[in-house]
């Protein structure tokens, strides 16, 4: 029975901490949406920076593994070179690794402050931003109070005959204890999480310090091993990442495991205290593998290259182009109709989304190819709809629902709105672009900053719209049109801040004030149309006014009062 208890406790603190891991990961996330693209491309060409940029990735993320996905589609998108993409990488595990020596450090009186502002933050502020940054704080929290649910776990059975055996036979047979490591690492999928478990074991005592530093040895080598496992959906170019990563951790991982066995570093570090020596080497051996790791960049990526061929590549182009959903045989069959027709929008989606993916680029290049195959796009984003409409003309109505045909109107009214966001693109920002480019002018920095901020909360909705067009979910809906209310007026604040530059004579504002100011309007009308999926899904659920009208003669008649 104790033994059953002991289990219990265990999986249930451990599942905590991988809840709370992922928890901080999803507000930072949600807070900060693809502002991750911007912060690992803006420095491509030097591996240092980009080194920098990964160790800022993590730290933020909470999770090399989770930076170095980012990291890996990028690369696969083309966004950033091999060196780059792997120096993001190694400065990622180095960003973890400091991340668990802050939460090593998990002092107890911390516990209630951060439940307190985070609990009252998550649960009471409505605005998006502090919501997510109580949902960290709640994580970090969770974090902590996992880590000492795990050590009051353990405790019971440090006495017992089982324990001080199984540490015994890792201390003496280090290679178990580092395949053991490597294996609950994985297992776990999440290496912050597993290493503060190790470095609790060994803090209480059950884990011997020498056997501890073996296991979280093969932690390194179970992180890069996860990364391959949760890659393999990506094409080959990105996958080329997650091996080389391997290739360098895994044999430094090896190294190191002889290292700390043969030689007395451990016992040298014995004056930071048994937890301490876990995290010191842990910190040590990823600063070591990122410093050894940057000047043989190059080497490792022809190899790679000939092994991960990228000759079935698609071009450009035809990425835009996926083979349509729409299945006429299924028009006598309303329900599976519709779920044709979902899919046809989605792709219909995802066409609009890679043509306003580069907007933002293509305003600082002016590239002409890139404009043009935008513009081509946009073509095949208006045939689309063209097919919509006439598959929607020859499904079967004989005995269709009322459901189903509020279903079909919503989705055909919806992709009339992705073609408007389509032309948005091509004929408003495109234009712009190009005008850009041709007058020679550039942004002022606060400018720039603003807009580039503003494209990306676009990019934000707009996968959060696909996913409510998906899941058809309530609280998905709700959020999509806060979301849009909150993007008005951030597009309100840019527009004053820019003519209160051109007030105070920059001269950089003057010169872009129209593209300024169009470009505003242009990502406000985007953004409002990709929104447009969550008005049906309110009103259904009884969450929309049919008019605002009343609500402004109350407010007006409030006024009257308050003035008379």
């Amino acid at each position: 029975m104790a033994t059953l208890a002991f289990l219990l406790n265990l999986a249930g603190a451990t599942m905590l901490l991988l809840f709370a891991v992922r928890m901080v990961q999803t507000g930072i996330e949600r807070s900060m949406g693809p502002s991750f693209r911007r912060i690992i491309t803006s420095r491509k060409d030097s591996r240092l920076q980009m080194a920098l940029a990964g160790v800022m990735l993590a730290v933020v993320l909470q999770s090399a593994t989770a930076a170095s996905l980012l990291a890996s589609g990028f690369m696969a998108s083309g966004l950033i070179t091999f060196t780059g993409g792997l120096a993001t990488v190694l400065g990622a595990d180095l960003g973890s690794a400091l991340v668990i020596q802050l939460l090593s450090l998990r002092p107890d009186w911390l516990i209630p402050v951060l439940l307190t502002i985070g609990g009252y933050l998550f649960l009471k502020v409505e605005a998006r931003t502090p919501r997510q940054i109580g949902r960290i704080l709640l994580g970090v929290a969770f974090i902590l109070l996992a880590l000492k649910l795990l050590s009051a776990s353990v405790d019971p059975i440090r006495e017992s005959t089982v324990m001080p055996a199984i540490a015994g036979y890792l201390e003496r047979d280090f290679v178990t204890a580092f395949l053991a490591g490597a294996a609950i690492t994985f297992i776990m999928h999440s290496s912050v999480a597993a290493i503060l478990m190790f470095i609790t074991f060994v803090a209480i005592g059950v884990l011997p310090v020498q056997a501890g530093v073996s296991v979280i040895l093969g932690a390194n080598l179970g992180s890069a091993a996860l990364f391959i496992w949760l890659s393999r959906g990506i094409g080959p170019v990105g996958r080329r990442l997650p091996f080389a990563n391997l290739l360098l951790r895994g044999s430094g991982s090896v190294l190191g495991l002889f290292v700390v066995n043969f030689t007395p570093l451990v016992s040298s570090l014995s004056m930071f205290g048994d937890a301490q020596v876990l995290v010191v080497i842990h910190v040590l051996f990823n600063g070591v593998i990122l410093g050894l790791g940057l000047p043989v960049l190059r080497a490792l990526e022809r190899p790679l290259t000939a092994i991960f061929s990228d000759e079935n590549a698609m071009a450009p182009e035809e990425v835009l182009k996926p083979s349509s959903a729409l299945d006429p045989s299924l028009l006598g069959h309303p329900a599976q109709a519709i779920a044709s027709l979902t899919r046809e929008v989605l792709r219909m989606s995802e066409m609009v989304n890679a043509m306003a993916s580069p907007v933002m680029d293509l305003y600082r290049s002016g590239d002409k190819a890139a404009i043009k195959a935008v513009r081509a796009a946009d073509t095949e984003v208006n045939a689309t709809l063209d097919c919509i409409r006439r598959y929607v003309a020859d499904i079967d109505r004989t005995d269709i629902s009322k459901s189903h045909s509020r279903r079909i109107r919503e989705l055909v009214e919806y992709a009339i709105s992705l073609e408007i966001a389509g032309d948005v693109v091509s004929k408003n920002l495109m234009v712009l672009a190009t005008a850009k480019q041709r007058k020679g002018v550039k942004f002022s920095p606060a400018g720039r900053d603003e807009l580039v901020t503003l494209h990306e909360r676009v990019m934000a909705n707009m996968s959060l719209a696909f996913n409510v067009l998906v899941s058809e979910d309530l609280e998905s809906a709700r959020l999509l049109l806060k979301e849009k209310s909150e993007f008005a007026g951030k597009e309100r604040k840019s527009r004053k801040k820019h003519l209160k530059r051109m007030r105070d004579g920059s001269e950089r504002s003057f010169e872009t004030s129209d593209i300024h100011l169009e470009t505003l309007r242009a990502l406000k009308d985007l953004n409002g149309r990709i929104s447009g999926i969550a008005y049906p899904i309110l009103y259904r659920n009884g969450q929309l006014l049919e008019t605002r009208l009343v609500e402004s003669v109350e407010e007006d008649e409030s006024e009257d009062n308050e003035d008379g």
